[in-house]
């Protein structure tokens, strides 16, 4: 058992940024389900959003948060990471990260609900993958981070309800592996993998909120996926994402006829927010009978696209598409989870010693809808903020993170064969018995009943249809003992949790949109929440350490 000071579960912007940051405290184990390499963060096109510029300031940037996050946004939370964003860009500009310069400045794009040009960007469309390579790489050379590749955490090991360490199986022998540590920090992304059109690689399987909710921390929002309106779409081809960037470079959404309809949805017509286009897109495809409408980028430069999109202009030429020539086929796909684990504004959940960040948390920045771009900016305030509560006094008092006001749900534990696990001195026993092997029909009916029973649209009849189906899935599920099948496991306890949110929340705001209750509802201007049974108080007299948020 190797015992740490830090243990980081993944690999993407959130676990390096907060591994870096860790290491000047102590001894960081960082570890991730597959190569360091292999995570969301890559994938990352457009940028991150800071109030940098001269016209700009962070009561402008929160405001475009407030806005986008349709009524549900934490306003502190806000106004931490918009006040704080600036200086933690210096953090990356530090570490080398090469944004994109103009004139001798730091250049800076729009994208959509934003009022100002505040979106810094790497190698044009390359953000993501120049800020990963970056902090990869630091991360190699450091001395005090022990780097465990292809290791999958199954497990969060309790003691007197406060976590203490992870265990994990390798991935090359299926060995099982137990680590300590005095802080465990989750930052293993989100769960895009859910749904049948995504522009999520395989790794984003939700496996941290599945983790986090078997220890009985609290989970939140679950029922907000941010479906993204642009992914190019072609036969055959996985969805790839065509960025927010690019419309707020001007590029124009039309029609099969060249007609740019979104101007009848919405007077901000590109530029609106993305649930908003991505339902506008969703109406016209059925309307006309096709897959897709077209993203038009014919009259810009052709010069211009090719320097500023790079990554995007190579894939479209190798797919056999010129965008400086002809419009771009898109599509909306599953692409960002506003839930997770909730968080108070230093990144502590409901159980002590466990903290996450970035998509895996839920930290209230997001509300209903995430504004574009302010993702990446919610790893660095608040991986920063986590490191810096670690070495906080105990008696700190910290804001709670679940309020009066939530909508609270106490549910069991989900478990394969829909058995409930039990506790026993904090660790999860054995749930069922049998041979698993992986099930990759039952992944495809997963995710094809996510994409068409609680997708973009949502009603009471479909959802209690996706309930039902899910369940059956889960009845088959065999036990666990794999990444893949552990993998499989998580996304079933993804579903589940976001369908049934889907169900309570019977409104539609921001990315949730309910055909039978197509309205806003201020009843529902407050946050459900999940406790699985793990979070039930220890009897009487018994030690339990109680939550500190």
């Amino acid at each position: 058992m190797g015992t740490y000071d830090y243990l980081v579960i993944g690999s993407g912007i959130a676990g390096l940024y907060v591994s870096l940051l860790a290491q000047q405290r102590g001894r960081v184990l960082l570890v991730t389900k597959a190569s360091l390499e292999d995570c969301n963060t890559r994938f990352a096109q457009g940028g991150i959003a800071a109030a940098l510029a001269a016209d700009d300031s962070p009561d402008f940037h929160l405001r475009d948060t407030l806005n986008a996050g349709a009524g549900l946004c934490d306003v502190e939370a806000v106004r931490i990471l918009t006040g704080e964003g600036p200086r933690r860009i210096r953090d990356l500009i530090e570490f080398g990260v090469p944004f994109d310069r103009a004139n001798g400045s730091l250049a800076l794009t729009r994208e959509a609900a934003h009022s100002r040009r505040r979106i810094l960007h790497a190698g044009g469309d390359a953000t993501g993958a120049s800020i990963e390579s970056t902090l990869s790489g630091l991360a190699r050379q450091a001395t005090r981070i022990d780097i465990g590749e292809h290791h999958f955490v199954t497990e969060i090991i309790l003691e007197r309800g406060r976590a203490r360490g992870i265990q994990t199986i390798a991935g090359d022998t299926g060995a099982v592996h137990t680590f300590e540590g005095r802080h465990l920090i989750l930052a293993t992304g989100g769960a895009g993998r859910l749904y049948a059109q995504t522009t999520n690689p395989p790794v984003a399987t939700g496996d941290g909120i599945a983790l986090a909710y078997h220890a009985g921390a609290a989970i939140a929002d679950l029922e907000f996926f941010q479906f993204h309106p642009t992914a190019l779409c072609l036969p055959g081809v996985p969805r790839f994402l065509i960025s927010e960037a690019v419309r707020g470079e001007g590029g124009l959404l039309v029609d099969q006829r060249g007609r740019r309809f979104i101007l009848d949805h919405d007077p901000r017509a590109e530029l609106a927010p993305r649930d908003v286009v991505a339902r506008a897109i969703l109406l016209e495809t059925e309307r006309q009978g096709t897959e897709h409408v077209y993203l038009d980028v014919t009259h810009l430069s052709a010069g211009f696209f090719e320097r500023r999109f790079p990554t995007i202009y190579r894939c479209c030429r190798d797919q056999g598409i010129d965008p400086t020539t002809e419009p771009i086929p898109v599509t909306p796909a599953a692409h960002y989870f506003m839930g997770g684990v909730r968080t108070n504004a230093w990144g502590e959940t409901t159980v002590p010693g466990l903290y996450a960040v970035g998509e895996v948390a839920c930290t209230g920045v997001h509300g209903a809808n995430r504004l574009a771009s302010n993702s990446l900016l919610e790893v660095l305030v608040f991986g920063h903020r986590i490191v810096e509560r670690t070495t906080m006094g105990q008696d700190e008092v910290m804001p709670p993170c679940v309020h009066p006001e939530d909508h609270v749900i106490a549910s069991p534990v989900l478990a394969p064969n829909g058995k409930t696990s039990s506790k026993t001195s904090g660790k999860t026993t054995d749930r069922t018995t049998g041979n698993p092997t992986p099930d990759h029909q039952g992944l495809a009916s997963l995710q094809t009943l996510m994409w068409s029973l609680a997708g973009i649209r949502r009603s009471g009849e479909a959802l209690d249809l996706a309930r039902a189906k899910i369940a059956q899935l889960r009845q088959a599920m065999p036990r666990p003992i794999d990444r893949e099948t552990h993998e499989y496991d998580n996304l079933l306890t993804q579903a589940q949790l976001t369908v049934e949110a889907a169900l309570i929340r019977q409104e539609s705001r921001g990315a949730h949109y309910r055909t039978d209750f197509p309205e806003v509802s201020p009843t529902w201007q407050r946050r459900i929440v999940f406790l699985s049974d793990a979070s039930t108080p220890a009897p009487v007299g018994a030690p339990r350490e109680e939550p500190r948020c």
